[in-house]
């Protein structure tokens, strides 16, 4: 079944609100200094970030079709 744009903004939805909660586990592990735990959170966070603007432009281009 081919991606809807429709469908993919939902899924965008999806991964900002899983962006935000990475962000706070991220920001809380910087707070109690576990700089480990925080650096790799943080790193997923920023794929995360980046798949979505990915996801973005792929739906933008489906919807111009």
């Amino acid at each position: 079944m081919p991606a809807s744009s429709a469908e993919l903004s939902s899924l965008s939805t999806a991964l900002d609100e899983l962006t935000r909660r990475v962000t706070v586990h991220a920001e809380a592990a910087d707070t109690s200094t576990d700089e480990e735990t925080a650096r790799e959170l943080f790193a997923i966070e920023r794929s995360l970030a980046s798949a979505n603007r990915r996801l973005a432009r792929l739906a933008l281009a489906l919807g111009r079709h």
